[in-house]
């Protein structure tokens, strides 16, 4: 039976039944055993249900029914269990303001890692130490930025030094600012020489085309280099000195010509002793700069090519030994250039006035002028070893120094240019005592008969012994000399002697030799 069947009466009057009480619904039989599943507020079971109220102490974990020894909340766990702020045992607590200071150890190594957040460092040491550090990190950038723009402007200055901008004069060729510098000859005050109409005799076979000494200098030969050096007298009229300096660049020597003062060479000077110390102002007047009459007389005499001049006076010389700081020298004996003027015996460094002295006394020595030569040679001997010791002690850069202000005070006059004097000192410096030679012109004292009637002592060159000697020591580069390739004029031609054919001596052995033999029959000032 349907549920239609069963009730007909809800088709014939629905409405009247409304009134009726209605069915209970059918009921569910529950099984017991599924209690359990139940964990509502109340009717669970207290062993099921964990809620705030009703579970048991042991059970519940709240904030306040907890027991304490169950529960860690902030305010009822046991000091010894809770970490919080306040209710820590001291000992316990690290936080920032209960824990107890640092020991002092370790409170400086902690300072030093962490300043910035360590709250025992003083705020103002910390800001103290903020502040230099920023200071210095700007004074590290400024200099680094210094530094820089040095940098750079020194690089752009070479580069504009090194362009070729200027116009060489000699060659018409493009050349920089360093290489005109170089070139530069401030010191030029005699003038410029004659280099075109030189008779130079080169030895092809020795000093072929692609021949090359490696020292780049402005040569009339490749492979040496000769300087005319001439020291006048105080009144600057006369020579008193005069040195021809022959540089031998493909050898490594240096070979000194000393000419003595009185050497007669009758067609060079209107002089009337006709000595070759009166070239320089009574030469031939139509040559211009005097200084080209006594290059002159050189070259045609001694056969031997002049690529440059060195020219200065006593009271220049007595500044530029000064200025180096004096020359170390043995002395044998007293010497009494004049009664207040004089130079004690031993070992003895020459201040500038005593080298003065030094080098033009001749009163005592027995062969006169020949005395005082030699002893200019110990003199030479004795400052190319202070040269020596300068640069060995003291630098190049402290030579070079020297050099520099001997240019701005004047104290010599060059055609040599600022680098060709760099050159030469850098070549000089590397020149040992026993490979620097110095030897005389071969000859003897004589008489000349003047045009004004009297005689005059003068010194005449041995032709022969001059060229052999010319051809060992002063032409390496150049054919073999001949009686046709001088001008020398012998006024003796029957020899009383010949001890001074071969004075030649190294500086080696100049610096061991004594002083020239002296006159019995002259005393002292």
């Amino acid at each position: 039976m349907t549920d239609k069947e069963f009730r007909p009466e809800e088709k014939e009057g629905a409405a009247d039944r409304s009134s009726e009480p209605k069915p209970l619904k059918p009921l569910v039989r529950v099984k017991k055993d599924i209690i359990g599943e139940y964990h509502g507020k109340h009717e669970a079971e207290p062993s099921e249900y964990h809620g705030r109220h009703e579970a048991e102490p042991s059970e519940y974990h709240g904030r306040h029914e907890a027991e304490p020894s169950e529960y860690h909340g902030r305010y009822e766990a046991e000091p010894a269990v809770y970490r919080g702020k306040y209710e820590a045992e001291p000992s316990e607590y690290r936080g920032k303001h209960e824990a107890p200071p640092k020991p002092a150890a370790d409170r400086n190594s902690y300072a030093e890692k962490t300043r910035k957040y360590n709250a025992v460092v003083d705020d103002d040491d910390f800001y103290e130490d903020e502040e230099e550090a920023a200071e210095t990190g700007r004074a590290k950038n400024i200099i680094v930025k210094i530094v820089s723009i040095a940098v750079t402007l020194v690089v752009m200055c070479l580069l504009v030094l090194n362009v070729p901008i200027c116009v060489d004069k000699e060659t018409g060729k493009n050349i920089s600012l360093v290489t005109l510098f170089k070139k530069w000859q401030p010191a030029a005050k005699e003038g410029f020489l004659d280099k075109e109409n030189v008779i130079l005799n080169k030895d092809t076979d020795v000093v072929g085309d692609d021949y090359n000494d490696g020292l780049d200098l402005p040569q009339l030969i490749e492979g040496q280099y000769t300087v005319l050096f001439l020291g006048f007298e105080p009144d600057e009229y006369n020579t008193d000195i005069m040195w021809v300096m022959q540089f031998d660049i493909g050898h490594g020597k240096l070979n000194i010509l000393q000419i003595p003062r009185d050497t007669c060479l009758p067609d060079y000077t209107t002089s009337v002793t006709r000595k070759f110390n009166s070239i320089y102002s009574m030469g031939d007047q139509t040559i211009n700069p005097p200084i080209q009459r006594t290059v002159n007389a050189v070259q045609e005499n001694f056969g031997i090519p002049i690529d440059a001049y060195v020219t200065t006076t006593c009271p220049d010389i007595v500044k530029i030994i000064d200025l180096i700081g004096g020359v170390p020298i043995h002395i044998e004996n007293e010497i009494v250039f004049e009664p207040d003027k004089v130079i004690p015996a031993g070992d003895v460094v020459l201040s500038g006035e005593q080298s003065e002295w030094f080098i033009r006394f001749r009163r005592e020595w027995l062969q006169g002028d020949i005395g005082r030569m030699q002893n200019q040679r110990r003199f030479m001997a004795a400052a190319m070893s202070k040269l020596n010791s300068i640069v060995e002690d003291e630098g190049k850069v402290k030579l070079y120094s020297y050099i520099k202000e001997i240019y701005d005070n004047d104290l010599l006059y060059t055609d040599l240019s600022v680098g060709d004097i760099g050159k030469l000192a850098d070549f000089a410096s590397t020149i040992s005592m026993e490979n620097a030679v110095v030897n005389m012109v071969p000859g003897e004292d004589a008489s000349f008969y003047a045009a004004d009637g009297k005689v005059y002592s003068v010194y005449s060159v041995h032709k022969q012994a001059t060229i052999d000697l010319l051809n060992k020591y002063y032409r390496p580069y150049q054919t073999a000399m001949t009686e046709a390739d001088t001008s020398i004029v012998e006024l003796v031609t029957d020899y009383q002697y010949n001890i001074l054919d071969d004075t030649t001596a190294s500086f080696d052995d100049i610096q061991g030799s004594t002083e020239p033999i002296r006159d019995p029959n002259v005393t002292p000032w």
